[in-house]
């Protein structure tokens, strides 16, 4: 227990690591929104089991995160840099209580588990859920900690790691638009290209087919939350809220918070608009679900950013985001044939990628010329080369990781469920629910309903509730 000093220094790390607890709350409560966003997207008859995933990810990643994920990716900070090697060092923190350990590592886990969530809304209604449960535990293992250990424990790509080193210039992503969102955005495209997509996804001549999900309220909804988590993902990670000079002095934090928050919500806003505009051209008339994503991967675009640009920089970059959604959508749905449930390659690979690459042609500076109101200065061509060597050393990683786990997996358990399942809906073949059971109508014996039998086969005899009634199945 540390008692709160009389100092300038004592006050300011007490109220930074408060602040630090708070948006850490903050950011888990982006869980329920990926939930209600997933679940929006799917049919009624595998809500259950998309809801199911979300809390795995979570409970089973912090355990595996704790034990595993953040010694990993000390070692590997480690291993890619000038660093020594220090292994009981890298696990210190399960030891070491107070605000530099436990607070600390409960603030790097709430962004392992996002990269590990975004995962199950692109392999849903279709995958094994033991494969799941397993893969979850691999990525907050393995698969996130190894990035977080190139990039923000000081390896490959930091300015202390090699590649850093070498260039003069460290890899730019202040909360995680590559770090965390692109690798889950890529780890979701290659498990889904993996498993496969869902019966009637693709008509026999290859065309895609609509399927619907069950509730766009509850898509927006999510989207919404997501939003409000996202001040704490973008924003807390201006963790110095006070800071201490050696005369004793201190200093709010405002100019780098301010410029944060704003930027944060100049690119939500603009992916909005953007991904509104492209799907009335695109489609005729705007779509809210495409406007829900657009706002999302604005927020992606802008999150490994935002203390680095101009604000009309992060307005373009978020822009851009909304803008590529539902291009690159349709590519990965009709190009490349892979069943992407809730577009997250889209949304959190694509924007991701675009927008970590672009930060040293939008910087701000304080000694910049003054370019409508903001200090602006191009940030150079080394550093835009370092940018896409890391998204692309990144990228290759979470592809070949993610390949060889599903490999394994699919080996031991298989990805998939069987064609029975699938058509009753996992929610009765994986867990044995109904997650609106009031939704099909009458229970009883006269009831004709698509159902699970112990043996594996499907009965329609009225008995456990399985295909939804309420359900739009195109």
């Amino acid at each position: 227990m540390l008692p709160l000093q009389a100092d300038a220094a004592a006050i300011a790390n007490s109220i930074n690591y408060v602040w630090i607890l708070v948006v850490s709350f903050l950011i888990f409560f982006m869980q329920p929104g990926f939930a209600l966003l997933e679940a929006g997207q799917v049919r009624a008859k595998n809500v259950g089991n998309v809801l199911m995933k979300n809390m795995t990810d979570w409970g089973l990643g912090v355990l595996v995160y704790f034990i595993v994920g953040a010694g990993v990716a000390g070692i590997v900070g480690s291993l890619t840099s000038s660093s020594a090697l220090d292994i009981m060092g890298a696990f210190s923190y399960i030891g070491e209580p107070g605000a530099t350990g436990w607070i600390d590592w409960v603030f790097g886990a709430v962004f392992a588990m996002t990269a590990a969530t975004i995962v199950s809304g692109a392999v849903a209604e279709r995958m094994d859920f033991r494969a799941y449960v397993v893969f979850a535990g691999v990525i907050t293992g393995i698969i996130y900690p190894v990035v977080q250990g190139l990039t923000w424990s000081g390896g490959l790509l930091a300015g202390s790691g090699y590649l850093g080193s070498a260039l003069g210039v460290g890899y730019m992503d202040f909360a995680g638009a590559t770090v965390v969102h692109m690798v889950g955005g890529i780890a979701g495209l290659v498990a889904a290209k993996m498993v496969g997509p869902r019966k009637g996804r693709f008509d026999e001549d290859g065309n895609s087919q609509p399927i619907p999900g069950h509730s766009m309220l509850l898509a927006v909804l999510g989207t919404l939350i997501l939003a409000f988590g996202w001040y704490g993902f973008n924003v807390g990670t201006q963790a110095t809220v006070l800071a201490a000079a050696d005369d004793g002095s201190l200093t709010f934090m405002g100019a780098a918070l301010g410029r944060v928050v704003l930027v944060t919500t100049l690119g939500m806003g603009a992916g909005a608009v953007a991904a509104m505009i492209v799907s009335t051209q695109w489609q005729g008339k705007p779509d809210p679900l495409w406007m829900a994503n657009g706002l999302l991967a604005g927020l992606v675009a802008v999150t490994g950013a935002v203390p680095h640009v101009t604000w009309w920089g992060g307005l373009i970059l978020g822009a851009l985001g909304g803008a590529i959604v539902l291009p690159a959508y349709r590519w990965t749905v009709d190009s490349l044939k892979i069943d992407d449930v809730c577009g997250v390659f889209a949304v959190h690979g694509a924007a991701g990628a675009l927008g970590t690459v672009l930060i040293p042609v939008f910087g701000a500076s304080s000694s910049g010329a003054a370019i409508l109101g903001d200090g602006y200065a191009f940030m150079g061509v080394t550093q835009l080369v370092m940018q896409v060597l890391g998204v692309a050393i990144i990228a290759l990683w979470t592809v070949a990781a993610t390949a060889v786990t599903f490999k394994v997996l699919d080996a031991v358990f298989g990805l998939r469920v069987s064609e029975e399942e699938e058509l009753a809906g996992l929610d009765a073949g994986e867990h044995g629910i109904s997650t609106y059971p009031e939704f099909v109508g009458d229970t009883g014996p006269d009831s004709a309903r698509a159902t699970l039998t112990t043996d594996g086969g499907v009965r329609t005899d009225g008995g456990a509730v399985a295909e939804s009634g309420g359900e739009t199945d195109d």
